[in-house]
């Protein structure tokens, strides 16, 4: 059985934080709270974990991954931004927004969207995700916590450890999530393109 930290959602405690990073860079998977749904993530190099994550949630091979990244300056580490690109970025960022972009070379090909190499990005307005941003130095490779035979995304976390405390390494209780995933936001055209509908205001990319 995985380990369970109850982290607190305002003042992350540092020696929880720590931990989590720890388990995080020794190749673990855990499961962490957002500002929208429960996340399970990994480190982004890590390609065993990615494939435990893969048979965890029974995703296909061409599902999108997302970087959870810390701010706007790590956003275009990982995708190429353009200006009006960037203008709707700042103004929805932190938030729950996912954004589709064009990826860069600093992001391993097996997390690309093979046909068209673009990847997710979104920057959380959560505490701990940002804690554990800060701590770990690079974004975070995650996808919600959405279970195949689950139509929503499971919102508590001691339901959570008791369904998948075997299968990850850490799930993390920073108070119940909503059940709505991130509004997804294709911005590789001209025109930005709603691929999902969720949490999140819509009028700037209608």
């Amino acid at each position: 059985m995985g380990q369970f930290f109850v982290i607190h959602p305002d003042n992350p405690q540092s020696r929880l934080v720590k931990q989590t990073v720890k388990i995080v860079q020794d190749g673990g998977i855990i499961i962490y709270p957002t500002d929208s749904a429960y996340a399970i993530g990994c480190q982004l190099e890590n390609k065993s974990a990615l494939d435990r994550i893969r048979q965890i949630r029974h995703l296909e091979s061409g599902h999108h991954f997302t970087l959870i990244c810390r701010d706007l300056s790590e956003i275009a580490t990982y995708a190429y931004v353009n200006n009006p690109s960037f203008r709707l970025l700042k103004a929805h960022t932190p938030g729950p927004y996912t954004f589709i972009l064009k990826a860069t070379k600093e992001v391993p090909k097996r997390l690309l969207q093979p046909k068209r190499n673009t990847i997710g990005l979104r920057i959380p307005d959560n505490k701990i995700v940002q804690a554990l941003l800060m701590e770990l130095n690079e974004p975070l490779m995650s996808v919600t916590l959405a279970l195949p035979d689950q139509k929503y995304p499971l919102v508590d976390a001691q339901d959570i450890q008791t369904m998948l405390g075997n299968q990850v390494d850490l799930v993390i209780d920073g108070g119940v999530c909503g059940a709505e995933g991130t509004t997804i936001v294709d911005l590789v055209e001209e025109i930005p393109k709603i691929i999902r509908a969720g949490k999140g205001d819509l009028t700037s990319f209608l």
